[in-house]
């Protein structure tokens, strides 16, 4: 009986995460967003979040990471949930995605 619960409460919780690493990979993807400001990035991640009823991260948390091998959309956060009295859950993830760039397609 445990296992069942801790399944049907962390099923939910992989698949809510699914739905983030595929629309942040879409959103970086796009050509045209590869010089694209952290705001226009934002707004098209929130499109998403609407269609797909993402839970526990919001589009402001997605930043722009710089490094030397270029722009990279990143997440981090914890999605909680409640097994039973005072006992939680929590999941910790986190992503680093390279936004299209233009000189390389």
């Amino acid at each position: 009986a445990f296992v069942a619960i801790v399944v049907v409460k962390c099923l939910p919780i992989y698949l809510n995460q699914m739905k983030i690493a595929s629309s942040i990979n879409k959103v970086a993807a796009d050509p045209g967003n590869g010089q694209a400001e952290i705001g226009e990035l934002r707004k098209d991640l929130q499109r998403y979040w609407d269609i797909e009823d993402i839970k526990y991260l919001e589009p402001r948390d997605v930043k722009i990471k710089r490094t030397q091998s270029g722009r990279f959309l990143s997440y981090e956060y914890e999605a909680r949930e409640h097994l039973f009295y005072n006992i939680s859950i929590v999941i910790s993830f986190a992503g680093d995605v390279p936004l299209a760039n233009l000189s390389t397609q």
